[in-house]
Order: C-alpha cells, then sequence, then structure tokens
C-alpha cells in the first residue's frame, strides 16, 4: 500500500512538472527571458546527460548543450504539447543536435585525413620524384666522365643537342660509320657505369 501511494506519488510529480514545463516553454516562445531560464535551471541537467553519453566529451557536450539552448529559445513556440511533453521535446532536441556534432566531428576528421593524405603523399612524391632526377643526373655526368673525348662529344649532340647521326657526323666532319661506333661503344660504356644491363 505504501509502494504504491509512492508511485503514484512518483507519477503525480512528473505530469505536475510535464505541464509547468510545457508552460514554460510557451512563455518562451513569447520571449519570456525569465521563464527561459527557469526552464534552464530545471532541465539542463538532463539535456546536459543526454548530450555527454552521446559525445563522450565534456567540452563538445557543454558547446552541443548550449546550442540545444539556443534552439528552444527560437524554437520554443513550435512546441506542441499534442504531440508530446516538454521532456520529450527537449530531449529530442538535445539528442538530434548531439547526434548532428558526431556526424559533423566525423566528417571533419575524414576531411582531415583525406586532405593530409594527399597533401603529404604528393609532397613525398614531388620530393621522392626530384632526389631520383638529381641521383640520376649526377650519374649520368660521372658516367659521361668516363667516356673518351670523341664518344662523350658524339653522344652529346646526339642526344642532348637532338642531332641526327648524320648531322653529328657532318659536324664533327668524321663519316657516318664512325659516329655510329662512337655512339654505340660510348652507350655500352655509359651503360656498365651505371649498371643498366
Amino acid at each position: 500500500m505504501v509502494a504504491q501511494s509512492s508511485a503514484d506519488s512518483a507519477v503525480s510529480a512528473r505530469v505536475a512538472e510535464g505541464i509547468e514545463l510545457a508552460a514554460l516553454l510557451e512563455r518562451c516562445g513569447d520571449s519570456d527571458q525569465q521563464a527561459f531560464a527557469e526552464l534552464y535551471d530545471r532541465t539542463s541537467a538532463r539535456v546536459y546527460g543526454l548530450v555527454l553519453r552521446v559525445l563522450h566529451d565534456p567540452g563538445y557536450a557543454e558547446e552541443t548543450t548550449q546550442e540545444v539552448y539556443l534552439q528552444i529559445w527560437r524554437t520554443a513556440a513550435n512546441f506542441d504539447s499534442t504531440k508530446g511533453s516538454a521532456v520529450t521535446w527537449l530531449m529530442t532536441l538535445a539528442h538530434r543536435r548531439a547526434v548532428d556534432r558526431v556526424r559533423a566531428e566525423q566528417a571533419h576528421a575524414q576531411r582531415e585525413v583525406a586532405y593530409g593524405t594527399a597533401t603529404l603523399g604528393n609532397e613525398f612524391d614531388e620530393v621522392t620524384e626530384e632526389v631520383g632526377r638529381r641521383l640520376d643526373q649526377q650519374a649520368v655526368r660521372e658516367g659521361l666522365a668516363t667516356l673518351t673525348e670523341t664518344q662523350r662529344e658524339a653522344i652529346s649532340l646526339a642526344y642532348f643537342g637532338g642531332r641526327t647521326y648524320a648531322e653529328v657526323a657532318a659536324h664533327l666532319g668524321v663519316g657516318l660509320p664512325t659516329v655510329k661506333s662512337r655512339i654505340r661503344d660510348g652507350l655500352t660504356r655509359l651503360k656498365k657505369s651505371l649498371g643498366v644491363t
């Protein structure tokens, strides 16, 4: 009998609170700052608790709770007590806002990862490519230094000067077979010095 009486008292208290909170929301819809302050005092712990359970971060939970109450202030006139209780309406707003925050943070983290991967990946590739190019140039210069003067001159005119074998022969004043031989022998020697098989 005592248990029944205390259960009835708890239900009565919840019903009374629901009516009072609905009245406060209605006054908030009329821009009543005092009603808003009282609504905040009576519900902020519950709203913050729900938001914290979703976000798992006290700092984000505080910010999001503040956003929830800003939304309540702006949209209190939309509350309709025939569609649900004041607490349900508040908690629905809080839950939606917290979930939106989680999604926004996840999207931000994914953008950061994608940006970092793209940026760092490109920088790494560019640096690696530049280092490789410089090493190749150094190896070619060193390889060219191992050639005879006539081989180096014939190869430089043909490959770096963009001349045909016939133009190289005419420039050097030697026969075409001689130029071909110098270039062939020079390239064979250069391949060996570069370690190309």
